[in-house]
């Protein structure tokens, strides 16, 4: 029997959370089925910073790939998922406990519950020598369950630039509450807008094919 696929995403709907100052999401009907007399037809006004979105380099550096510039394949594939919500600061030291090899993609479980409908005061700090270290290990993704992988209050955005300087791509805002610790099948596809520095996305997990008698085996290490 196929596993089930597990949304990992945001609900996307007019009380979520968005940066302050930001364009907030909103979704309204244009036109009625009986105005058409035949179809209804929607809108949507949001940042492509809201809810479980990929950044592209371009967000942070202007000469930078769009998104329509990345390799689909990134956002495709094995993904491992790891809980460091018990830790105050996850860099290469922190992450010598947990097991690297083989990850390809990186989904970080920082905060214990997610709340889409509020916008954190802060974050759990990622520190920018976690570049390296991923690097080192041929991950290509790294995906966080809060609205950035830097401090909210940045304007150096040291991580955002680190993880791009080794060629690791950037996903954020995944819910992660109901997911345990472990290897699974990763797809957060972007969507193809020409020029874009983000894009939203549908980000789903399955479980591996091998996976079972495993469950919790990147919990609390």
């Amino acid at each position: 029997m196929t596993a089930k696929w597990l949304d990992i995403s945001q609900p996307l709907n007019s009380r979520i959370a968005h940066w302050p100052g930001d364009v907030p999401f909103s979704y309204d009907v244009s036109f009625t089925k009986e105005q058409t007399g035949s179809v209804t037809i929607g809108k949507i006004t949001t940042s492509l910073h809201t809810g479980t979105h990929v950044d592209a380099p371009f967000h942070f550096d202007s000469s930078a790939p769009t998104i329509l510039d990345l390799d689909l394949s990134i956002f495709i594939g094995k993904a491992r998922v790891i809980d460091v919500s018990h830790l105050k600061k996850v860099g290469a030291e922190q992450m010598k406990a947990f097991p690297l090899e083989g990850a390809e993609r990186l989904l970080l479980k920082t905060t214990p519950v997610s709340s889409p409908e509020i916008f954190p005061e802060k974050v759990l700090s990622l520190d920018p020598d976690l570049g390296p270290l991923l690097k080192k290990y041929n991950i290509r993704l790294i995906g966080v369950d809060v609205p950035s992988v830097d401090a909210l209050d940045s304007k150096e955005m040291a991580v955002h630039h680190s993880f791009s300087q080794h060629n690791i791509h950037i996903l954020e805002n995944i819910v992660l509450d109901h997911i345990a610790p472990d290897d699974y099948e990763l797809i957060a596809l972007p969507l193809p807008i020409e020029g874009a520095d983000g894009s939203p996305v549908r980000a789903v997990l399955r479980p591996l094919a091998n996976r079972a008698g495993r469950k919790g085996k990147y919990d609390n290490q």
